[in-house]
């Protein structure tokens, strides 16, 4: 329920997480309007400024609205088959050979209506808000196809209007190659620059362009083609790299200056070095790593060293990652990459903002946008420490609070 807000809202003795550290001793929040106005110790808090404001509670935890980074919410149809049939021991191949995989997601994607998927990421995104979320990446490219794609990242815009949540959408056309093209990947690379990428940006619908870059996907000089097209339409650039193999894919990406490279599991030190150089973002995706049973750990040791941001995202999607809990994924970074409570919490504020090129977001200062989380707990890393719904105490949203 969204309340009636008046002007200003103040919180008192909460511990602020600020989005890349937790302030020493127990703060004062002022927000008016859609700014956070006032963030102050307790023993400062002036009462003048106070005097008036509207008492929003004592006590818990505040941090950012957590931002989730990377995700393909928008799709249709669902592949639960797939997982109960692996688990039965049929092999990736052979789902494949049965129509399933990525393409029997395109073919109910392809299938469906702008309101049949509206409809389907309805929930997922309602449940991803209930756990924190104030701003959430969607990626197209299920659709592959130019009507399809733009038909997905409708979809996506249109749930941003719909809900109090900030959407951020990414044109992923060369996600994988479409049956039509099975026999001619650089034809669709020509369709994505020559058509998608100019038919997306004439209609405001893209806010970055995404790539798969990988053996089973495209090369990195196919990439390299859509970075170009998009940095002709004034696109920012992402890059899914290193997933599977070491392609060189994040390397490429940092010398466009690319916003972020998702998934790094086989990244090598030069591609560590190349993200540094460009202050691009590592986004590391635990969801797929435990949904797929890898064991091929991401270098989050060589980051850390080299002082790469780390963005931690729930990747949700119908194959490899449909988990829409963005708090299960503070966990998972944790225990399957040994990430600490703060970086893990760092990755879905802060460091998270910045892979969306928005940096703005994903911290508390005064003049911050007011998107922030009032959290039921004692300290930040029990946000990681613990799977537990209904923490989350109140919700602020462009100023507006939702309890």
């Amino acid at each position: 329920m969204t309340l009636d807000t008046p002007t200003r809202l103040l919180w008192r003795d909460v511990t602020v997480f600020d989005g890349l550290a937790t302030c020493p001793e127990p703060m004062a929040v002022i927000v008016e309007g859609e700014r956070i106005a006032e963030l102050t110790p307790m023993r400062a808090l002036d009462a003048a400024r106070a005097a008036g404001c509207r008492e929003m509670g004592r006590g818990g935890v505040m941090t950012p609205g957590l931002v989730d980074c990377h995700t393909h919410l928008v799709f249709g149809g669902g592949r639960a088959d797939e997982f109960e049939a692996r688990l039965e021991g049929a092999s990736y191949e052979e789902i494949a050979r049965r129509g399933g995989g990525i393409l029997s997601t395109v073919n109910a994607t392809r299938d469906a209506d702008e309101e049949t998927l509206f409809a389907a990421a309805l929930p997922r995104l309602t449940a991803m808000i209930a756990d924190g979320a104030t701003t959430v990446e969607i990626k197209s490219g299920y659709g592959l196809s130019v009507e399809g794609e733009l038909k997905m990242l409708r979809v996506a815009r249109r749930l941003g209007e719909a809900l109090p949540v900030r959407i951020v959408t990414t044109l992923l056309g060369a996600h994988a190659l479409p049956p039509e093209y099975r026999h001619d990947s650089d034809a669709y690379i020509d369709l994505v620059c020559d058509e998608m990428i100019p038919a997306a940006a004439a209609e405001g619908l893209a806010d970055a362009v995404d790539v798969f870059c990988e053996t089973i996907a495209f090369s990195v000089a196919q990439c390299e083609r859509v970075f170009q097209a998009a940095e002709a339409h004034g696109l920012p650039i992402k890059a899914h790299a290193e997933q599977l193999s070491n392609l060189g894919g994040s390397a490429m990406a940092a010398r466009h200056g690319a916003l972020s490279a998702d998934h790094i599991e086989y990244l090598d030190q030069a591609g560590v070095d190349a993200l540094r150089e460009a202050g691009s973002v590592a986004v590391i995706l635990p969801g797929a790593f435990h949904t797929l049973r890898e064991t091929q750990l991401p270098p989050i040791a060589a980051l850390r060293e080299a002082g790469v941001p780390m963005a931690v995202a729930t990747d949700a999607n119908p194959g490899s990652s449909p988990l829409f809990m963005p708090t299960l994924m503070l966990n998972l970074a944790c225990t399957l990459f040994r990430l600490t409570p703060r970086e893990a919490l760092s990755g879905m504020t802060a460091h998270g903002a910045a892979a969306l090129g928005r940096r703005d977001l994903g911290r508390l200062y005064e003049g911050a946008p007011a998107d922030l989380c009032v959290w039921d707990i004692d300290s930040p890393a029990e946000l990681a420490y613990a799977v537990q719904p209904g923490r989350l105490r109140q919700r602020v949203f462009a100023g507006q609070c939702q309890e």
